[in-house]
């Protein structure tokens, strides 16, 4: 047994460290030896996925009172505190010595040292938990080792919701990434998340906010980004989903930024992912996995008529934890959207609530947590180790103003640059600062981006060179307004933006040829509105939300070039799609003027 094993073996359960030994993983074991010398646990407690560690930290989970039992079997409430209530942007670090556009950045020997200082001694007097997990199925060519040491019950509860546990696989000095978090003092002013890409390790303190703690979601993400360009794939903010067609089964992946309409998207098919995706190339062809076996949804909104699948999930007996929504009284939970009565008190995030109080009884950015098994819209490739083929990408966003429902790309490189990396958003609750400000959101992933935005759309565009044939790119914009500031579509629109998409994957309908993609005739979604939703659609609300704005579109594909000009090194195919497409709307303003009606474009 080695030194570092001895110290481990004073606080760890004992057949634990038979299990380590029996791994033979130096690497692993001088790494958590490391950690529990800095955090200073009074014990550690080792998650291997057994039945009996899983509900051992479900009452953990209770008795610390990080969770609240709720009347329906399974269900629990998690707080964070009311400032640590989304992604903190501000107190997260790329550890780097080279500052990096749209990367917030700090040198690594200043990051390291700040944040130990603020883990030494953090665990004093509590449990750690170390758990181990595989980032897509096990033994799959898609598989990423990583372990989770946290003082958090329900981070470590979250895990293992949303992960598939795989402490065997850990055997002979086999790599993996490393999450460390502590809850600490829950002091705000000295939250920290610090991700080392050097060392593939993330660390955070002073934060039990999902995004924040549980380190195999967006912590993780900063790392497969880099591992994913490094080698060749795509690491991507994507839910992967099944839509059936008339020649059957086309698998998409759809980005969104969060609040935008991923997840709901998701529920329209069979479901194998509602928020990430590794892709990865085989013999030219595109194949992906989710990295996790969970959803860790928004809630605010959700209600019976509008999402019925998540509904059921949330109502039913099962493994659930809400957060930061309204606790009633009677050990339910309320949360805003859910157009059902809102109680009279309850319990939130900030304390004791009232109906009088005027305030909202839930947080906008309220979440779930809930295994993938409890869908039924479940997906029979959910857990398919050689993943699903890919045949269409979506980039979705949130605008009010410009972009049309759908348009599909030209082209791989088209549809990558002129609308996966000029994706531009309303900001949500998802993060912290002002709601509803249009941001800069290439690919939805700007938030979670380790790396240089040139090296990043660098391998995405060399990736669809090695495709045999690249999934078709659409954009997607569910939340299009009309001068009245009135949404243009309801929320069951997106299924015939779906069917469409799906059909042109199958090349049974065609398109119109506009400066900007291919769009949609008016025959094809008045047939698709009346077979799929049973409803009329006008060619006044056609028109409406199908004129293409030229000048605002000029005005953003400008936007996207001046950003794109100060990057040093960024790929000549960038600049060069941004210009054509820029060439391309001139010309129809031109011809048309600041506007254009779809009726007078023509066939593709």
């Amino acid at each position: 047994m080695s030194a570092s094993l001895d110290f481990l073996k004073d606080s760890v359960q004992s057949d634990a460290v038979k299990k380590l030994e029996s791994l033979n993983n130096f690497q692993l074991i001088e790494f958590l030896n490391n950690i529990v010398k800095i955090c200073e646990p009074d014990s550690v407690y080792l998650i291997t996925g057994t039945d009996e560690e899983k509900e051992y930290i479900r009452k953990k989970a209770l008795e610390s009172g990080e969770e609240i039992k709720l009347k329906t079997s399974g269900h629990t409430i998690h707080f964070d505190h009311p400032l640590d209530q989304a992604r903190a942007r501000e107190d997260t670090f790329i550890l780097s010595d080279v500052k990096i556009p749209y990367v917030n950045t700090k040198p690594r020997n200043e990051g390291l040292n700040e944040i130990l200082g603020l883990l030494k001694g953090s665990m004093r007097g509590r449990e750690m938990y170390i758990g181990f997990y595989s980032l897509g199925p096990r033994n799959s060519p898609f598989q990423i080792l990583a372990v989770q040491v946290t003082d958090s019950p329900y981070v470590i509860h979250s895990e293992n919701i949303l992960y598939r546990n795989a402490f065997e696989h850990f055997s002979n000095n086999k790599k993996f990434l490393r999450f460390v978090h502590s809850k600490g003092e829950l002091d705000i002013r000295k939250r920290r998340i610090m991700i080392d890409l050097a060392d593939n390790t993330v660390y955070s303190v002073n934060t039990t906010y999902a995004g924040n703690s549980v380190g195999l979601k967006k912590l993780a993400l900063r790392l497969t980004i880099t591992k994913a360009v490094e080698e060749g794939w795509l690491s991507e903010h994507m839910a992967i989903v099944g839509f059936n067609g008339d020649k059957g089964i086309h698998y998409f992946t759809a980005s969104f930024p969060s609040g935008s309409g991923k997840t709901s998207t998701s529920m329209i098919g069979s479901l194998i992912s509602d928020d990430l995706a590794f892709i990865r190339e085989f013999d030219g062809i595109p194949k992906a996995v989710n990295p996790e076996i969970g959803v860790f949804g928004i809630i605010q909104g959700i209600n019976a008529r509008d999402d019925p699948i998540i509904w059921e999930v949330l109502h039913k007996p099962g493994e659930v934890i809400f957060s930061n929504v309204l606790m009633t009284d009677d050990g339910d939970v309320y949360w805003e959207g859910s157009e059902l009565p809102k109680p009279e008190r309850g319990y939130n995030y900030e304390g004791k609530w009232s109906r009088e109080s005027g305030k909202p009884a839930s947080h906008p950015n309220a979440r779930f947590t809930v295994p993938l098994t409890s869908f039924k819209n479940l997906d029979g490739n959910w857990d398919n180790p050689n993943g699903v083929v890919i045949d269409g990408i979506i980039f979705g966003v949130r605008d009010y103003n410009t972009l049309i429902p759908i348009v599909e790309a030209f082209s791989w490189s088209h549809g990558v640059v002129t609308i996966g990396a000029s994706m531009e958003s309303a900001r949500t609750s998802a993060v912290i600062g002002k709601a509803d400000e249009l941001e800069f959101n290439p690919m939805a992933i700007l938030d979670f981006m380790p790396i240089s935005l040139s090296r990043y759309l660098r391998n995405y565009l060399n990736f669809g060179k090695r495709l045999r044939k690249s999934p078709k790119i659409f954009g997607f914009n569910y939340f299009l307004k009309d001068e009245n500031n009135k949404f243009l579509n309801s929320k069951e629109d997106k299924k015939i933006w779906v069917k469409w998409a799906v059909k042109r994957v199958e090349e049974t309908i065609d398109a119109i040829y506009a400066p900007i993609g291919l769009i949609p005739f008016y025959e094809d979604l008045k047939t698709l509105f009346k077979t799929i939703l049973g409803k009329e659609y006008s060619k006044e609300q056609y028109e409406k939300q199908f004129t293409i704005k030229l000048r605002r579109y000029l005005e953003k594909t400008e936007r996207i070039i001046g950003i794109y000009l100060k990057f040093d090194d960024i790929p000549s195919e960038v600049i060069g799609e941004l210009e054509m497409q820029r060439k391309r709307i001139i010309d129809y303003i031109s011809k048309y003027g600041d506007s254009v009606s779809p009726f007078k474009l023509e066939k593709a």
